[in-house]
């Protein structure tokens, strides 16, 4: 059932989830399929965490939030975690377009063309190319290296910035990754990534989205939005609910879908813990956040076929600390085209930033530097689409202050933490039996084809617990 907002819970649940990300939906739903009861909870007024979307003028413009595409693999966890009618709107990005001072490169994203690419266009022996793809590809998570993503680049491609904008500058976009962060991180999305290309939903976020609430609500999982969680309640040592407006709901089981940091932190609380776990969790780093400027056109409006996903950038080499300036340089456009249920066309300008720098500001200044953001994106646009301006009817702007209103993260973070909080959400229920978390950690299990499989493992490890309380399915 759909709780109303005044609606108060009297009754206890199995397993309590906090937030629905794709990987509290996603556990949501598994556990409501195996019978078990589940209780989903949002402080926004929607479903879906940072897969969002907004409407405007009477829903003629829907607007989906931030930058999004994931692997082919996102076709088989929607179909086996979902259903049919997800998995199959999900399709293909038809290309990625780079444009920069460095390079014009039209590519659909995988192996076989990146090779082509990288040999013909860059001139890298294909036995390089063949050897840095083996190498990504043997690449495992349990392996105890420590090199990062800058020496990776190194070793295979000395001093070729230009090839580590290509291989590299996508990937940050896509979750945050810097060239000091372990390479595991980014060998192994890349991988996936290059397998089969980039894929989206069709139909949009809210189509998504709207799908999967009718599904969790088919598998009797009961929701309630607008309620934000005050405190996990631990009780001889074991998770075994959650406070909401003062009150005890219980659970066997919590699942928090929340930053890992606030959920230790703050949900639960540091007295809970021991001190090795929370010197730990206060060592986790946050990862970046984003901005985003929402163009739609006006009715009728068309425009030139400039590709789906653009990674644009006038700065004149690859520089991750650039790609994070409140004077942004590079951003990346996505196009939603006209179709059924796009009633016009929408472009998103999706770039990477520092939350301080936007938290710092006056209310004058930040209205100032929203502006400025939103000319220059329209300039950006202009490059492609030179009449752009004339066809405009809708102009946003979000920033990291806007995601952190709306999604809880910290810092507006975007793709929740660091490498290291993987081992502290990991570890979780192992410090407080009762106790999950399911995320955007670790850089790896982030993005929304890592998030739904976190949530789906997560499910394997709430699931024993219960069989060990004796709990009936």
């Amino acid at each position: 059932m759909l709780y109303r907002v005044r609606d108060e819970i009297t009754k206890d649940y199995d397993v309590v989830i906090i937030g629905s990300g794709l990987a509290g939906m996603t556990a949501a739903n598994i556990l409501g399929r195996h019978g078990h009861s589940v209780l989903l909870l949002e402080s926004h007024n929607k479903l879906g965490g940072f897969a969002t979307w907004f409407y405007r003028h009477d829903r003629n413009h829907v607007f989906d939030i931030s930058l999004h595409g994931f692997p082919v693999g996102m076709i088989k966890s929607c179909r086996k975690y979902w259903n049919k009618e997800i998995a199959d709107s999900i399709v293909q990005l038809k290309d990625v377009r780079f444009v920069n001072p460095q390079f014009n490169v039209q590519t659909t994203f995988t192996k076989e063309h990146y090779t082509e690419v990288m040999v013909e266009k860059f001139g890298i022996a294909k036995e390089t190319v063949e050897a840095f793809f083996k190498h990504l590809a043997e690449m495992n998570f349990y392996d105890n290296s420590q090199m990062t993503n800058r020496e990776l680049f190194e070793k295979f491609f000395p001093g070729r910035n230009d090839v580590t904008r290509f291989l590299m500058e996508p990937i940050t976009y896509a979750n945050g990754s810097t060239l000091d962060d372990p390479a595991i991180t980014y060998g192994i999305v890349f991988s996936n990534f290059m397998s089969k290309g980039v894929y989206t939903f069709t139909g949009g976020t809210d189509y998504l989205i709207n799908r999967m609430k009718e599904e969790l609500l088919k598998n009797n999982v009961d929701i309630k939005l607008q309620t934000k969680v005050e405190k996990i309640h631990i009780e001889n040592g074991k998770a075994q609910g959650v406070i909401l407006n003062g009150k005890l709901v219980k659970a066997k089981a919590v699942l928090s879908n929340g930053n890992i940091r606030s959920t230790v932190l703050n949900l639960v609380g540091e007295e809970h813990f021991p001190t090795d776990y929370i010197e730990k969790t206060k060592a986790i780093r946050l990862n970046s956040s984003s901005c985003q400027v929402y163009m739609g056109l006006k009715e009728g409006a068309t425009i030139p076929y400039i590709g789906e996903l653009v990674f644009t950038s006038t700065h004149p080499t690859y520089d991750p600390a650039r790609l994070l300036d409140l004077k942004v340089s590079s951003r990346t456009f996505s196009v939603y085209y006209q179709e059924e249920r796009r009633p016009r066309i929408a472009i998103v300008s999706s770039t990477n930033c520092h939350y301080d720098d936007w938290k710092k500001l006056s209310k004058e200044e930040y209205e100032k530097e929203k502006e400025f953001m939103i000319e220059e994106t329209i300039k950006g646009l202009e490059a492609f689409i030179p009449d752009i301006r004339d066809k405009l009817e809708v102009v946003e702007a979000a920033t990291p202050v806007t995601v952190e209103r709306y999604t809880l993260h910290p810092k507006g973070s975007s793709f929740g933490t660091k490498f290291e909080g993987l081992d502290v959400s990991m570890n979780l229920h192992k410090t407080i039996p009762g106790l999950f978390h399911a995320g955007s950690v670790g850089i790896i299990m982030s993005g929304w084809l890592g998030a739904a499989n976190y949530g789906a493992i997560q499910v394997n490890a709430i699931e024993s617990y219960l069989g060990a309380q004796n709990v009936s399915v």
